[in-house]
């Protein structure tokens, strides 16, 4: 059979995948640590993006080789899952790769390696669960403001993250819900709003949800308090007749009178929101003046042009319906607007933030809800700002409900890689190599940090290592497995004393993730790609 196309085979693809998964981790892992560098990116319109975040940088790269994609996919699903550890789940899967092509060149079988580094896997996870892991709520609130700082020190909120990490644990707990008997913490609920202006520290936390639209008209009140709220997915406008109809009219008078009668309709429609009771009605689409008149009148605030998932978010949090139509469904014809389909808040108010006015919604009534309303010098830094407190509120989330942290700094990759080793030579499979291998993968974190930070990465990670032996092999130096890199300073130290942590789950999964993606790139042995066809013109 002849293959329109070309195929590849072998090792050749295999080099060619890990080459092009090396590329990818290259890119990023500059970025990693708490003095990793940003990367500015500009797309074919010329819209710049600068930022340090692993899946930001990805995403925005314009990838080509499927294998990539592999590790673009892998970064993302790793920043929905956990939220942050985008870039070191990125620099392990690439390391892992490299090291199985090793491998593989040494006449080790590809099945034989991917059995071994699921073997790795499954024992590092254990290993963490059963040694690192320590309960967050014995530790307190401080260990989830340090869990903050760390995730923040990488990024620019870093030299701000005393500030920062107040503002994100308190915003986070402030939505706490209980659901079936356990503690949940609804990231939808706290909403980021990004304004122009003043230092990054003038940024607030509103308890409440604040909204980026302004009052539709000016003789509408600022304040509404024990506000009941309509929330509208359709337009606010003058009733007109559909085209196509054709009135036969014998005297101008019936012109006037279908005129009035259209405007009749709208004052009617009008007349059924306000009777229900709604006092501040928002609408996804317009409102014309017609429709502004009869709100000024009854004292009502009206906000157009809502974004749909403000809506959606609004309406959760005040307990009201998204109303599409106002059609009665039972009696055909009519229109009908319920009671119920309101929501409520203590109250809406618009007020003036930088530039422009926000609209205010406090003490809403279904759900807790609350603002980080970011200030800063200029859209690239709001973005960036958006970003990093984005993982660090999802870092607080994530120790909340799993209640658990490892010390970071390296230390969680240096104890798996010690016991790693020792479980290698315990084997007497083939398999034990690859463990070995998956070992020494682990120390790339440690390594990248410190080449980052401009340090002796080969002094500082054979010291880690001599702690980090020394925790599991001599129990009057347990707490040496807390140990971890002080990259400012060039040292080892206790980084739980030191307020380095992070959540359990974000190491975990990075692991699995990484695993998974090495996994399914080195089974792949054959490439084929066929060439594309011109349809034939008729």
């Amino acid at each position: 059979m002849l293959l329109d196309g070309e195929r590849t085979s072998g090792g050749d693809i295999r080099a060619q995948n890990v080459t092009a998964a090396m590329a990818i981790a290259n890119i990023v892992k500059t970025s990693l640590g708490p003095v990793g560098l940003d990367k500015m990116l500009v797309d074919e319109i010329g819209d710049v993006t600068i930022t340090n975040d692993g899946a930001t940088i990805l995403q925005l790269l314009d990838i080509e080789h499927p294998a990539a994609k592999v590790l673009v996919e892998l970064a993302q699903l790793q920043d929905s899952e956990v939220g942050d550890g985008t870039t070191s789940v990125v620099i392990i899967a690439a390391e892992l790769l490299k090291r199985a092509q090793n491998l593989v060149r040494n006449n080790i079988h590809p099945t034989v390696v991917m059995a071994g580094f699921r073997t790795a896997v499954k024992e590092a996870v254990k290993f963490i669960k059963s040694n690192l892991v320590l309960q967050a709520d014995t530790l307190g609130r401080d260990n989830l403001i340090n869990a903050c700082k760390t995730s923040m020190s990488s990024k620019i909120l870093g030299p701000e993250s005393n500030f920062f990490s107040e503002m994100a644990v308190n915003a986070i707990t402030s939505v706490k819900v209980e659901k079936d008997g356990k503690a949940r913490y609804p990231l939808s609920n706290v909403h980021i709003l990004k304004c122009h202006g003043q230092s990054s520290l003038d940024s607030e936390l509103v308890n409440g949800f604040a909204l980026n639209c302004v009052k539709a008209a000016q003789g509408m009140p600022t304040v509404v308090k024990d506000a009941k709220i309509a929330c509208l997915d359709f337009n606010l406008q003058k009733h007109r007749m559909q085209t196509g109809v054709q009135i036969v009219v014998t005297d101008t008078k019936q012109v006037e009178e279908i005129r009035q009668r259209e405007m009749d309709i709208t004052k009617e429609k009008i007349q059924k929101i306000l009777n229900a009771g709604a006092r501040v009605i928002l609408t996804t689409k317009g409102i014309d003046d017609l429709c502004m008149k009869y709100f000024v009148e009854a004292g009502a605030m009206a906000v157009r042009r809502v974004k749909p998932q403000d809506m959606k978010k609004i309406a959760k949090a005040c307990g009201a319906t998204v109303v599409v139509t106002m059609a009665d469904m039972e009696n055909e014809g009519n229109e009908t607007f319920e009671e119920g389909w309101l929501g409520s808040a203590e109250q809406v108010s618009e007020e003036r933030v930088g530039d422009g006015e926000l609209i205010y919604f406090r003490g809403t009534s279904a759900g807790r809800a609350c603002t980080i309303v970011l200030r800063g010098a200029n859209e690239f830094m709001l973005d960036e700002m958006d970003r990093a407190l984005h993982d660090s509120l999802c870092v607080v989330k994530r120790m909340l409900e799993s209640n658990s942290l490892v010390p970071g700094g390296g230390a969680v990759e240096t104890a798996l890689s010690i016991y790693l080793e020792g479980l290698a030579t315990s084997m007497g499979s083939r398999e034990q190599l690859a463990v070995a291998e998956f070992a020494q993968a682990l120390l790339v974190i440690p390594r990248t940090l410190s080449v980052n930070a401009a340090q002796d990465a080969t002094d500082l990670v054979a010291k880690l290592r001599a702690y980090h032996h020394s925790a599991q092999t001599d129990p009057s130096k347990s707490n040496h497995k807390l140990y971890g890199l002080d990259l400012t300073n060039g040292k080892v130290r206790d980084n739980l004393a030191a307020g380095v942590v992070e959540p359990a789950i974000s190491k975990i999964k990075s692991l699995r993730f990484a695993t998974e993606a090495a996994v399914s790139i080195l089974r792949i042995d054959d490439f084929v790609r066929l060439n594309a066809h011109e349809e034939q013109q008729q």
